[in-house]
């Protein structure tokens, strides 16, 4: 999925680019809601090829932060759904698995993340990132989703 921003998120990303000379042109593209610009091959512009890290590390998005933790929100059950994809969908999961104690410090990170993100983006935002499947996921919690944000996706 690419990563939503927040206005907060974009404004912290600029200021860090500019601050710190990291020309990438445009910063952003804009559909139903803001995210990273991508190279023509589909890369993250604020990938460096040559170290495979990321450039604005420090104020990267809430889910590039969170991941391969990822979400959905069920209006059913008044739930979030927590979710770690699979080695096939990210990099990062396997090592994750591997060590439970990083493993469980880094689900509890993720979730503040991704709970201020969902908080930061309005009702069309999060629909639309909702509406992003996520193939490669395996289902692993669930916490009561805040009634602000239950409200955002009431019809």
């Amino acid at each position: 999925m690419r990563p939503p921003l927040t206005l907060e998120r974009q404004q912290k990303i600029r200021e860090y680019a500019n601050r710190n000379g990291i020309a990438v042109g445009n910063l952003f593209e804009n559909g139903k809601f803001v995210f990273p610009r991508e190279t023509e091959d589909g890369v993250c512009i604020f990938l460096d090829r040559l170290t495979k890290r990321c450039k604005i590390h420090p104020v990267k998005p809430e889910t590039c932060v969170a991941g391969p933790v990822t979400f959905d929100i069920n209006t059913e059950t008044g739930k979030i759904e927590w979710f770690l994809k699979t080695h096939k969908g990210c990099q990062l999961a396997a090592p994750l698995y591997k060590d439970r104690a990083e493993y469980a410090k880094h689900v509890r990170s993720a979730k503040n993340e991704i709970f201020r993100l969902i908080h930061g983006l309005d009702a069309e935002a999060l629909r639309a990132v909702l509406a992003v499947v996520e193939p490669d996921t395996i289902k692993v919690d669930e916490d009561k989703a805040p009634p602000r944000v239950l409200a955002k996706l009431k019809p």
